[in-house]
């Protein structure tokens, strides 16, 4: 792989965007490639990602590709920015078109909908052989670009691609943490969504900040306790990808997840808060996935289930609060830390 590797990002939302802004500052050739090749001319004549990041000027070193064959060619990295349910069709069109030594990363959060599936194994089914690795971490897309002091981890099986892709996106207001546990840190950027939403449903009841701290803390307890029945380390879970992205999620309200709880907890229409917010709300699918896996291996996680409940109109959400509060009293760690509690 070259010194200062070529770099495709695919995905030009806000996260995608950012990235991409904060590599090209790095040094490291980026190319952006999305969809819609007007917006992309219209970022590249602007340097501006008017919809998503409207405040940021972008580096004069960024490309624009909107053909997405031309976007990868040549690429030592491909880094996937794309919503959890577009992902695996990105795979299939990426595997007729990526060079032999191109290694693949992705910064989505989530699970494949309807299988429940980590990421990771789609890109290990659809595109084997390659080195491959998560970005995640607490990390709003608008403070990154902006340049304020934010923190990632890279995790992958390969310690040297890990290493290498992290040092790509180390900067002075970015620091880039690698790691080898990429279901750990999978599953803490993707369920910390569902949690976002219980706290942002309390916080739009005005619960207040003793129900907030609650709801995160029994929130981490069931992150770490489906991780560890999954194969997770929980050393990951409590780190930048668990509990960092937890809280950032949970009290942020840049977050589109807790800005859905608050709506609902508000009394809005679900269709209609995630019209308002007016992207993506991954927590909707990841509910689903989140409860599939819960069931499958006998889990009880009332207040992941309280939020999957709610989002399918189950359940209000002050009688999800009701079934929360009514749970018998109980040790807070009855069968150790990481038992069914």
């Amino acid at each position: 792989m070259a010194e200062r590797p070529t770099l495709a990002v695919l995905g030009a939302g806000s996260w995608g965007t950012a990235l991409a802004a904060l590599t090209a500052r790095n040094g490291v050739a980026t190319r952006l490639w999305g969809r819609d090749p007007q917006a992309l001319a219209t970022m590249a004549a602007d340097r501006c990602n008017h919809r998503y990041l409207p405040d940021i000027v972008l580096p004069a070193s960024l490309a624009f590709q909107s053909d997405l064959a031309l976007a990868v060619r040549g690429a030592d990295i491909v880094l996937i920015v794309v919503p959890s349910h577009a992902f695996a069709s990105m795979l299939v069109e990426l595997s007729s078109l990526l060079d032999d030594g191109t290694a693949i990363a992705w910064a989505t959060k989530g699970f494949e909908p309807g299988t429940g599936r980590f990421l990771h194994e789609l890109v290990a089914e659809r595109l084997p052989g390659r080195a491959a690795a998560v970005v995640t971490g607490p990390s709003f897309a608008r403070e990154v670009a902006a340049g304020k002091p934010s923190a990632v981890t890279v995790h992958s099986d390969d310690d040297a691609f890990a290493h290498k892709l992290a040092s790509l996106l180390h900067a002075p207001n970015l620091r880039a943490y690698s790691g080898r546990d990429v279901l750990g840190a999978e599953l803490g950027g993707a369920m910390k969504n569902v949690l976002a939403v219980a706290t942002g449903i309390a916080d739009g009841m005005e619960l207040g900040l003793n129900a907030r701290a609650g709801l995160i803390t029994r929130g981490m307890n069931e992150m770490l306790r489906l991780g560890v029945a999954l194969g997770a380390r929980p050393e990951t879970l409590i780190g930048l990808s668990g509990l960092g992205d937890l809280v950032l999620t949970c009290t942020g309200d840049l977050s589109r997840n807790r800005r859905l709880g608050l709506a609902l907890g508000r009394g809005i229409a679900i269709d209609e808060a995630v019209r308002q917010i007016g992207q993506v709300v991954e927590s909707v699918l990841t509910a689903d996935e989140v409860t599939r896996l819960a069931d499958k291996h006998a889990l009880d996680l009332p207040i992941s289930a309280g939020v999957h409940a709610v989002l399918h109109g189950e359940v209000t959400p002050v009688d999800a609060l009701k079934a929360l509060m009514a749970r018998e009293q109980k040790p807070e760690y009855p069968h150790g830390l990481f038992g069914n509690a």
